[in-house]
């Protein structure tokens, strides 16, 4: 078999990155891509690289969003009194899906982990701490991976923000254990929420 030409094997390196693309998966989305007319190519080349441009972590909660702050943060029909803490922006969508959760969010940017030199200050907690003074907050709700890392994580927000006089509760483990988010279906998740406990 011929070999490939140096630019799409360039390509299907870059595509085999993304999360989800194998490399027959990259191969197959490389070779349609060089196979396409030049204007839709163009078309989505410039697509990518305008939402990557205009995406930004949100002032306040650091939820995607073009506008600071995001949608969530400045609706104030949205209950301020509760905050769903998150590791990734991207868990804020599956949350959001079932349509059941009305208070707002708070993404911490990963997760604590002393083995990968993760420590509580390399994640979002002082940006959460700052907002106490702010906003309304009564309840933290802690939606993290069911993990030893996501435990630890959970175990220490509650300590540090109970201490402070607010309620702590962590979604219900309806969640499969090791899982992330955007694996669950929307059912799953709003039983979570529904069913969270206070942590002790």
């Amino acid at each position: 078999m011929t070999a490939l030409p140096e630019p799409v094997v360039h390509l299907i390196v870059a595509l085999n990155r993304l999360p989800g693309i194998g490399p027959r998966s990259a191969e197959r989305i490389a070779l349609h891509v060089v196979q396409s007319e030049i204007g839709s190519v163009k078309e989505l080349a410039h697509v990518l690289v305008a939402a990557r441009e205009k995406i930004a972590g949100c002032s306040v909660c650091g939820a995607l969003t073009e506008k600071q702050p995001c949608g969530i943060c400045g609706d104030a029909r949205r209950d301020g009194s509760i905050i769903c803490v998150v590791e990734r922006p991207v868990d804020i969508i599956s949350i959001e899906k079932p349509g059941t959760y009305r208070g707002k969010f708070h993404v911490l940017g990963g997760r604590i982990s002393p083995l990968n030199g993760v420590g509580p200050e390399d994640l979002r907690i002082a940006a959460l701490e700052q907002r106490l003074p702010n906003e309304p907050i009564q309840e933290i709700i802690l939606a993290l991976p069911s993990d030893v890392e996501g435990d630890a994580t959970s175990y220490y927000l509650a300590k540090r923000f109970g201490a402070k006089g607010v309620k702590v509760s962590r979604i219900a483990h309806g969640l499969p254990v090791g899982s992330g988010l955007e694996f669950a279906d929307e059912l799953t998740l709003s039983k979570a929420i529904e069913g969270r406990r206070p942590l002790d």
